[in-house]
């Protein structure tokens, strides 16, 4: 066991901050006796993403201990609002506090220098020590198993898990999670969505009348397989080969960093690229399989290569189908804008990609730029629009002097690119031969808003089919598709849409709530149930909302012939014939409903609960039984 005495006291956080993943502000005083973790990160970060992993392993090796801290200190403009910081805290599924730390107040009396960065805190309030980089769990594990010693001997450590109130506790459910990347196929009809969150692959048609198929999902996992048994890890970008039944999907399984090829003629997945584990060194190239990757974003598919946005290593790669042989094609590994010679350019975080069958096109999102990389291997990398790393905003113009912010999506079509301003919520036009950016769609304004003047939230992937621009629109969780000649925009419905509704947790061991008796007579009646919904909400289309109806005693009452009885997808008020004997019973109802705001359908909320109506038959009574669900508010926050 290493002695040791904290010297320097932690410094406090800053009143007035706001919070996330808590029901409360924190303070360093509230939290003597826990050992606390701070991560100061930024959700544009790979290097903060790639974290995250680690955080989890020291969070549930040291649940009783260890309290993590996410210090957000934001590098773009939209990274310092709460509610962008809220989104991004669900996409990565962070489950411990998290402080936007706007100002950088914190990172300045931390004296941290670059994310992510991490300062170990003992149970006294005193610092123990400070890193910057990935790994790191093997960083701190050893440290923070010693403070545990230390102060465990000594009686000062708090044992139990902080309770906490997650962001996901309250947020609403959706037919499509944080989509990342859509493939619009004009010959075949089809769209292919990367839905990210979900962890899967969703097709359907153009128009979205049909589901045609669903590839993967819905927990995370890396495994080969068919179509319903194959697991993904938030995949992103995809790229296409042939048609109908000999279609090969490719896809960038990014928190797997691994290439996955699905073959639509056999209905299975299966990995041609990466180990499933990030790779911990730059340009090791090889045979496909063993040669571990680094988060690749995007993909683009030429003349049997497959091109890669490895956003990790700051690079492009290149797969080539035939041979297998995985290798880099542009960037040195550094991250920065750099032009030059392929292995000598330095990119950053490259995470959209398309091609004119000339040049590579790529959105280079920490320096918010749009790049070309040729394809022959003695070519050059050049910049298109955009800035530097810490040169970034929403200005159209020419060169160098556009501006954008961390942009995730770029697509070519008909000598323009089509690139989506992720934080600037915007869809920008640029001409290649020109060198100009404008503003196609969007007012800058995050939201969800349909027509001539459209608002977007962070969209992240765009690809082009007849005439019309499909995006993933990631945060609003849905496909928005633009006429390129009215410039007016729709949301994509997807119809017969049962199957991407996540099956309702019916509360089957909750004890329900009792409701006041009610009497009917001996013989027909009705059981009516109403339901009343919160302001402007309404049931959503296509969601498997579910009554189930069980009667405790068959011999005093049946439910339209049965004992129990399940209702999928009811319309309300629901009507029920019950038939009555004389005794007592009573009525359990299991409810599970999903709603949402009239003005965004692909967003919904979630009820669940169980209600018990006794009834007696015979005497005194009314004509029929009636039971009312009413659901809470969603907008009101419980804490």
């Amino acid at each position: 066991m290493t002695e040791y005495k904290g010297q320097v006291a932690a410094p406090e956080f800053p009143a007035n901050a706001d919070w996330l993943n808590t029901d409360r502000p924190l303070t360093l005083a509230d939290l003597r006796g826990k050992v606390v973790l701070l991560d100061f990160w930024t959700y544009c970060c790979i290097n903060c993403i790639h974290v995250i992993p680690d955080l989890k392993r020291l969070e549930a090796k040291y649940a009783d201990e260890l309290v993590v801290i996410g210090v957000h200190s934001a590098k773009f403009t939209a990274e310092s609002e709460t509610d962008n910081i809220r989104q991004a805290i669900l996409r990565y599924e962070i489950e411990h506090p998290v402080i936007n730390d706007r100002n950088m107040i914190l990172w300045r009396e931390y004296g941290i220098r670059a994310w992510p960065s991490f300062v170990l805190i003992d149970p006294a309030g005193k610092l123990v020590g400070y890193a910057s980089g990935e790994n790191v769990y093997d960083m701190f594990d050893p440290a923070i198993a010693n403070v545990i010693e230390v102060f465990g001997e000594k009686g000062l450590i708090e044992r139990g898990p902080l309770e906490l109130v997650l962001e996901r506790d309250r947020a609403p459910r959706s037919m499509l999670s944080f989509p990342g990347k859509v493939l619009a196929d004009a010959a075949s009809g089809q769209l292919f969505i990367a839905d990210s969150n979900h962890n899967r692959i969703v097709v359907v048609s153009l128009d979205g009348s049909t589901v045609e198929a669903v590839i993967g999902g819905p927990g995370a996992g890396f495994t080969d397989g068919d179509f319903e048994s194959a697991r993904f890890n938030h995949p992103q970008g995809m790229a296409l080969r042939g048609s109908g039944d000999g279609t090969t999907l490719y896809v960038a399984d990014t928190e797997n960093h691994a290439i996955r090829k699905v073959d639509f003629e056999t209905k299975t997945v299966r990995t041609i690229a990466g180990t499933g584990t990030q790779a911990r060194r730059f340009n090791v190239d090889g045979p496909g399989t063993t040669t571990a990757l680094n988060s690749p974003w995007d993909l683009v598919l030429h003349d049997g290569t497959l091109y890669v946005a490895m956003a990790g290593s700051h690079q492009l790669w290149k797969l080539d189908l035939a041979s297998g042989e995985v290798a880099p094609h542009a960037g040195s590994g550094r991250e920065d804008r750099t032009d030059g010679p392929l292995g000598s350019a330095a990119l950053a975080q490259p995470s959209g990609l398309t091609t004119d069958g000339e040049k590579l096109y790529f959105a280079d999102s920490e320096v918010s730029a749009i790049r070309s990389a040729d394809l022959d291997a003695s070519g050059r990398v050049a910049t298109i629009v955009g800035g530097e790393l810490f040169k970034f905003g929403d200005v159209d113009g020419k060169g160098l002097r556009v501006r954008l912010q961390h942009p995730l999506g770029v697509a070519y079509f008909d000598g323009t690119l089509y690139v989506a301003d992720t934080y600037n919520n915007k869809i920008k036009r640029v001409s290649i031969a020109d060198r100009t950016s404008e503003t196609f769609l969007g007012t800058g304004k995050g939201g969800f808003k349909d027509g001539d003047e459209a608002l977007f939230d962070e969209p992240g992937g765009l690809s082009v089919a007849d005439g019309k621009l499909y995006v993933a629109d990631t945060n609003n969780h849905v496909i928005r598709v633009a006429d390129l000649e009215t410039r007016r925009v729709e949301t994509l419905e997807i119809k017969d849409s049962e199957m991407l509704w996540p099956e309702p947790d019916m509360p089957e061991e909750v004890t329900a709530t009792e409701l006041a008796a009610q009497s009917v007579p001996p013989g027909e009646v009705t059981l009516v149930i109403s339901l009343k919904l919160p302001g402007s909400h309404k049931l959503t289309a296509g969601a498997p909302t579910q009554i189930v109806l069980r009667s405790a005693d068959g011999k005093v009452l049946t439910l339209d012939g049965k004992t129990e009885l399940t209702l999928t997808q009811p319309t309300f008020p629901i009507e029920v014939p019950v038939a009555a004997a004389e005794g007592t019973a009573s009525v359990q109802i299991s409810y599970a409903i999903y709603f949402c705001e009239d003005s965004l359908q692909s967003l919904c909320y979630f009820d669940a609960g169980a209600l018990a109506l006794p009834v007696t038959v015979g005497g005194d009574g009314g004509d029929g039984l009636s039971v009312r669900l009413e659901v809470a508010d969603p907008n009101r926050d419980p804490r």
